[in-house]
């Protein structure tokens, strides 16, 4: 007993050293989620790196190179290139170094059915930085249909964060307060993006008319408009249909709201968008009846962005038809997951840039929390994991296979996502003054994912025993290496919030378009009146 004493104060004394803040420490320490205790919040102290001899990878160029970081920052990409004694080096021949992934599309520390997801904004970030994604951007759910609060408590979920990150906002009302809010959002503090729920009625679903007057507010603010798109009516309708027929368990969920339902929301929010002329970007396209939506107006000209998420692009609906629930309900997600067919055609769509990048929509429940729904797939909480997974199996399924270039990846794990939130170069590149959020990936190393070795809280994978080529060995994040020899060393409080500007490059020509649309009117009509 006064062994296991010592060794405690001890431990306690060297956190405190390091790191005044205990309380921040102890929710790493104390997380109990599998990482290793002696490295238990200590990180690399380094503030200079070299990367030697890998080839650098960006998504228009890529050439063998040496990158050398100083204080988070990249100071130098070059060959050859000369430093003093007191630089970290880091070999990467042979390898491929790469802008850090930025996932564009989590939920973490979010609350759904009366319970919270169980990664929140430190072990989620965790895991995320041991896949190889440096930054995310979650999605705040208004307190009460309130902007501020709403901000206010993810700030507060924020503060354990290791990794940088960024907000979305949701919007579930809009009156003279809501705008001036939206307004507030933008100008002040750095979410340049709002997102429409067209599903969950009763919950968070708007209707057509708000719909209509948030694009309209995003318009004029020069903020992204994001939708998830299906039809909450319908899906109400689906769901009562399921029950009558007796089919309570997770296979009801996915026949309750089948593709043509998220094809239906995804046409009518593209052509709401075009009628009031403002960029769109749909969230988690997981069928191919959305993607041929979003295929047709980008066509057109239409300034539409399709977010595939890994799981429709590497999972079928099998899985949910599963006999033992903890297995089928793990899977339950929304849109769901589709039959075998759309993944395929995400896939081919995400090559020849119908979709532009790729999210998770991770958002963990564990397998007593998903047995709330054991009698009735409605009351499952929705969520399946990836934030950790993401960049394996991207790499896996898109480069492996001959589907995208090096340069692709890169592009849509991380410069894609950038450039659309209004952050590159600073993020999503590997070129002096970006930030030194950078990946090492070996393409001849292999993965295996399970539940028993990933960083997330949840005891559950829907990737379980998948194998594949291309592992991430080395992760840094702000200039630190935070990922090394299959060792994860992470910090509380570390990461940091990145504001986002409006008026993307989305934005651009949009106000000659008004222009063009108006004179093409011929109208009003001047009439004389009669005299009769």
């Amino acid at each position: 007993m006064a062994y296991h004493f010592s060794l405690s104060l001890l431990l306690s004394l060297l956190l405190f050293t390091y790191f005044p803040s205990n309380s921040q420490s102890n929710q790493f320490c104390e997380a109990g989620i599998g990482y290793d205790e002696v490295g238990c919040g200590i990180s690399s102290s380094s503030t200079k790196l070299l990367i030697k001899g890998g080839t650098v990878v960006n998504a228009h160029h890529q050439e063998i190179a040496d990158v050398y970081v100083k204080d988070g920052i990249i100071v130098a990409v070059k060959p050859n290139l000369r430093v003093g004694d007191d630089v970290k080096v880091i070999d990467a021949t042979g390898k491929f170094v790469m802008p850090g992934g930025i996932d564009p599309h989590t939920h973490l520390a979010v609350e759904a059915l009366n319970t919270e997801s169980v990664d929140d904004f430190f072990s989620g970030q965790a895991a995320a930085l041991a896949g190889g994604t440096t930054m995310h951007i979650d999605f705040v759910i208004p307190v009460n249909g309130s902007l501020i609060a709403g901000l206010k408590a993810y700030e507060k979920k924020a503060k354990k964060s290791c990794m940088d990150y960024g907000f979305h906002m949701v919007i579930t009302k809009f009156d003279d307060i809501v705008s001036r809010d939206m307004e507030i959002m933008v100008k002040e503090k750095g979410i340049n993006s709002f997102k429409f729920f067209l599903a969950y009625k009763g919950v968070l679903m708007v209707n057509d008319e708000l719909l209509l007057e948030g694009l309209k507010r995003c318009k004029s603010l020069g903020a992204l408009a994001m939708v998830h798109a299906e039809n909450g009516d319908a899906v109400f309708e689906g769901q009562k249909r399921m029950i009558q027929l007796g089919i309570t368990g997770p296979e009801g969920h996915a026949l309750s709201r089948p593709p043509l339902l998220e094809g239906e929301a995804t046409a009518r929010a593209i052509r709401l968008a075009g009628f009031v002329n403002t960029p769109l970007y749909v969230v988690h396209v997981m069928s191919i009846d959305a993607m041929e939506e979003i295929a047709k107006a980008r066509k057109s000209g239409q300034r539409v962005v399709g977010e595939p998420v890994v799981s429709g692009l590497a999972l079928d609906d099998s899985g949910l038809w599963d006999s033992d629930f903890t297995t089928a309900s793990k899977y339950v997600m929304s849109p769901p997951i589709r039959a075998s067919g759309h993944g395929k055609a995400l896939q081919d769509a995400l090559s020849n840039g119908v979709l532009q990048l790729v999210g998770t929509d991770h958002c963990v429940f564990n397998s007593t929390q998903k047995a709330s729904g054991i009698d009735d797939f409605r009351k499952i909480p929705n969520g399946v994991n990836g934030i950790e997974e993401r960049m394996h199996l991207v790499w896996d399924l898109m480069v492996e296979s001959g589907q995208i270039s090096v340069t692709d990846y890169v592009r849509v794990t991380s410069t894609e996502c950038a450039r659309i939130f209004n952050i590159y170069p600073r993020k999503g590149a590997i070129i002096a003054g970006s930030d030194a959020d950078i990946i090492i990936l070996n393409p001849n190393s292999t993965f295996e994912i399970n539940a028993r070795s990933h960083h997330s809280r949840t005891d559950t994978n829907v990737y379980e025993g998948r194998r594949g080529k291309g592992k991430v060995e080395v992760t840094i994040a702000g200039g630190r290496v935070v990922w090394e020899n299959n060792e994860l060393k992470v910090v509380p409080g570390s990461g940091k919030y990145i504001e986002m500007a409006p008026f993307s490059y989305l934005f651009s020509g949009i106000d000659r378009a008004d222009a063009s649309y108006l004179s093409s009117l011929n109208a009003p009509v001047k009439r004389f009146k009669s005299t009769t």
